[in-house]
């Protein structure tokens, strides 16, 4: 199962001009307090259980993001597999997020 990607360069770009979407963060509580893109937070181990709370954006793009880009991946494929039709994965996750557009931004 192939999981769709989108890079920190397209969605700060998309963000800037204003769209509306949808961010998930699967990472955990303590990981979203140190820092967050202010997506919705749903921890990868919940997400099979919580999947009906994201119901209403199933027919939307959904950026999903993590630390890295592994757990998100995993949550494209449980999504997908529920009948999500874009979960999009964002590569290189909050890592490459404070790497290439916020330096600011602390990576743990």
């Amino acid at each position: 199962m192939n999981v769709d990607e989108i890079t920190v360069e397209e969605l700060n770009n998309r963000l800037e001009n204003g769209e509306n979407l949808f961010i998930l963060d699967v990472r955990e509580p303590h990981e979203f307090e140190l820092v967050n893109l202010q997506g919705t937070l749903i921890p990868l181990g919940q997400l099979p259980d919580r999947l009906d709370e994201i119901e209403s954006v199933k027919d939307q793009e959904v950026i999903v993001h993590c630390r890295s880009g592994v757990r998100s991946a995993d949550a494209c494929k449980i999504m997908m597999a529920a009948g999500f039709k874009n979960p999009r994965n964002l590569a290189g996750g909050i890592i490459r997020w404070a790497n290439e557009i916020d330096p600011t931004m602390p990576v743990y």
